[in-house]
């Protein structure tokens, strides 16, 4: 029984999505393989090799690999698919975009986000914006899963694989890539942060938000929203928390003017402290909380800032 991990990286290093996916993937049993898919990617197999639990890494480096499309790596997923019991890739925007492809062309059903690994055939998935827990058993030859990377720990270093260079496929001539656009920002990454304050509808404008900037910059925090907040208009779509934003799970994760809507509340709720400020003592978000304030957020949050120093 062995398992492959599609690793999302950038060419130059790997995304932190992965680490958290050899986790899942040493929990299914067996030896875990890392398969990098891209152009003049050798530090980012290099990376992979020093993951601990990482048996081989089998590196494919070509021009068509080099910006991830989804109708290049599944090709180069199923060439090497034979002899695989499980291939799984991280629950991002990369991960869902290739699995499902993989999984149709090896006609067998995908598992979708898991949080954890009960047995090699057996997983558990949050459905109902997180308020279900969804035990699966797969009889399927080949398990194809995307990991919710929130439900597992990275995976340490300090390992040495063995890097073993495969022959690419040949360019599917499907797709092709046009151009990206970047947010740019020089605070954590918000799927990567350990602290991140969040605000909501009840932050009233978009100027309002500036209020949260300070705090956030005390703590080194990244900066996120709930969708009601992206919806008016006050941020942009890349900083939304939740079931249809992103799925976070921080150190610390500071709600402030946010009701908790259970969509938000599936985004956020792994979170392993969080501390809610509204001035509705009913507001959802509380049921979750660890510590509330009740007040108004204009007085407590400067307060806050100050206290910090």
């Amino acid at each position: 029984m062995t398992t492959l991990v599609i690793a999302e990286h950038d060419n130059a290093g790997l995304k932190g999505s992965t680490l958290n996916t050899v986790t899942a993937a040493t929990q299914c049993g067996g030896d875990v393989h890392v398969l990098v898919a891209g152009s003049n990617a050798g530090a980012a197999a290099a990376e992979a090799a020093k993951i601990t639990g990482v048996s081989k890494v089998l590196h494919a480096d070509a021009a068509h690999f080099a910006d991830g499309l989804a109708e290049n790596v599944a090709e180069q997923v199923l060439a090497v698919a034979a002899g695989y019991s499980h291939i799984l890739a991280p629950a991002t925007a990369y991960g869902k975009n290739i699995l499902p492809r993989v999984a149709a062309k090896l006609d067998v059903s995908q598992i979708s986000e898991i949080t954890k690994v009960d047995a090699p055939d057996t997983f558990e998935r949050p459905i109902y914006a997180g308020n279900a827990i969804a035990t699966v058993q797969s009889t399927d030859a080949v398990k194809v899963i995307t990991v919710r990377t929130t439900g597992f720990d990275a995976a340490a270093t300090g390992g040495s694989a063995a890097v073993e260079t495969i022959s690419a496929v040949a360019d599917s001539g499907k797709s092709a890539f046009v151009s990206r656009e970047v947010a740019k920002s020089d605070r954590p990454e918000l799927t990567a942060a350990k602290i991140i304050v969040s605000g909501g509808r009840g932050m009233g404008s978009a100027d309002a938000f500036k209020v949260l900037e300070p705090l956030a910059d005390k703590l080194g925090a990244a900066m996120g929203a709930s969708r009601a907040a992206v919806d008016a208009g006050f941020v942009p779509n890349d900083w939304q928390v939740g079931q249809t934003g992103k799925i976070v799970a921080p150190q610390l994760y500071i709600a402030v003017g946010i009701s908790g809507a259970i969509q938000h509340l599936a985004g956020m709720k792994d979170s392993k402290t969080i501390v809610a400020i509204n001035k509705d003592p009913e507001a959802p978000i509380f049921s979750v909380a660890d510590y509330g304030i009740v007040g108004d957020l204009f007085e407590i949050v400067p307060q806050l800032v100050a206290e910090l120093g």
